[in-house]
């Protein structure tokens, strides 16, 4: 699309909007880009884009990948445009490239690099055009959002451009169906010594295949639907992936790609966490960088603090895990972290929508596609469930079979740390929602606080 007057009107109203919040101090992100596309609604389509565009979406994982895949680059001196500290919908997108651009909307960098919420991929993918697009899986999300992850490929297959460069989970049999017709490349987790195939899951979309309908065949299955299947019938089954995870060892990760292994470190061992650094090493190659390179600049990179995090006090850990809020997968796989992490833990649950808690009824049937059942392993001692429903979670507590005077209910999350049975535990998990990162920063302080008393009182006991 061309510019036109009404491009330009709404540049300059964007770009006016956006010095006055920096006069105020206020970051308003998306307010710049809102003001553009409520002026000019084309105005992504006639707003140049930078040379090269690479886009990150899918379900879960997106922005940690995203943050992996940025600081990567800019480890490796390379400049770009990102949103960042924006929105992924289409108004943080256009807020980003306004930022980064003349006062005619020529881009000031070649490279841009776009986290892309994939429910409103058609509002961005037509415009934006990536060159690269890596997706990450896709699993069915909030019921508000997408119940059915079948709704998220239509919408996928349907608004990313033709011949874009995809890099695809070849262990997700959904993502890796994706618009079959484009260029792309696979990545994949071998099976692991002593692994299992799992089949604990509540959730499980991919039970038939997708061509036949005839019942699929595992060869493993990780978690819902993330594994290795294939059709007994007419042979569909996931395909090879060109950049395999074949060894986990030591903090880091051998990938086999093009008949060569490479090194890469590890910011964290839990499978979901391997899935995103095998998927931005792969996203990182197919975009140029050499291997080495990669490595060096994840040597110096850790996931967000925002997204995971852990701390010592007292000799015990405190632990903020994300769990993205109503995402039944997102909870589980944060459910089985806890379960599999060593030793023994407590969990303080802020699971409650932070909207919904202040102004509205919240939907809890997605807590009964949520594995709870994880959280009554032996090695979980303590279960605290706080906020406005938290007769709904201790509910569903009790119906996994999580005993009684293990678990512990409130309504006030400020008081949630008060209830550790903290002689009990070795570790204590705080799970909480993307908009209450406050909450849990507060409580993880207060828990450190106790951890550091317990650990000065057995300390005196000892002497």
């Amino acid at each position: 699309m061309k510019k036109n007057f009404l491009f330009y009107l709404a540049l300059l109203a964007s770009k006016l909007t956006m010095a006055c919040l920096r006069l105020l101090g206020r970051k308003g992100t998306n307010l710049p880009g809102g003001v553009a596309i409520f002026l000019c609604k084309d105005f992504l389509g006639r707003m140049p884009r930078p040379k090269t565009v690479v886009g990150i979406t899918g379900t879960n994982g997106k922005t940690t990948v995203a943050n992996m895949v940025e600081d990567v680059l800019e480890q490796c001196g390379r400049q770009f445009v990102c949103n960042k500290n924006g929105s992924n919908v289409d108004t943080g997108v256009a807020s980003a490239l306004i930022a980064e651009s003349t006062l005619l909307g020529k881009p000031k960098k070649e490279l841009a690099v776009f986290e892309l919420d994939e429910r409103s991929s058609n509002l961005t993918m037509p415009y934006i055009k990536p060159d690269l697009l890596l997706v990450t899986n896709i699993f069915r999300d909030s019921y508000k959002r997408n119940a059915h992850p079948e709704f998220i490929v239509d919408i996928l297959n349907r608004y990313v451009p033709d011949g874009v460069k995809l890099v695809l989970n070849a262990d997700d049999l959904m993502c890796a169906s994706l618009k079959p017709g484009n260029p792309r490349a696979y990545f994949s987790l071998d099976p692991q010594p002593g692994e299992r195939s799992g089949g604990e899951n509540i959730v499980q979309d991919v039970r038939v295949c997708p061509q036949c309908g005839a019942l699929l065949e595992w060869e493993l299955r990780r978690y819902h639907h993330i594994g290795r299947a294939r059709c007994p019938q007419c042979g569909f089954g996931s395909p090879q992936g060109d950049y395999r995870a074949v060894s986990l060892a030591n903090g880091a990760m051998q990938v086999e790609a093009g008949g060569q292994a490479f090194s890469f470190p590890l910011p964290n061992t839990s499978t979901i966490n391997v899935y995103n650094a095998l998927s931005a090493v792969a996203l990182l190659r197919e975009f140029g960088l050499e291997p080495g390179e990669i490595a060096g600049a994840m040597e110096r990179t850790a996931i967000s603090g925002t997204r995971y995090l852990e701390e010592e006090a007292g000799g015990r850990k405190v632990i903020l895990h994300l769990a993205k809020g109503q995402n039944p997968v997102a909870c589980s796989r944060a459910f089985q972290n806890i379960r599999d992490y060593p030793g023994r833990k407590a969990a303080i649950l802020f699971l409650d929508d932070y909207f919904d808690a202040a102004h509205t009824v919240e939907n809890i049937s997605w807590l009964y596609d949520a594995d709870f059942e994880f959280l009554t392993d032996p090695s979980v001692t303590q279960v605290i469930a706080a906020g406005a429903r938290h007769w709904d979670v201790y509910l569903r507590l009790l119906m996994a079979g999580a005993e009684p005077d293990r678990t512990a209910h409130l309504l006030d999350p400020e008081a949630a740390a008060g209830a550790l049975k903290l002689e009990e535990a070795d570790a204590v998990f705080i799970l909480y929602d993307v908009y209450t990162i406050p909450l849990a920063n507060r409580t993880k302080e207060r828990v450190k606080e106790l951890m550091e008393k317990e650990g000065e009182k057995n300390e005196r006991h000892e002497n």
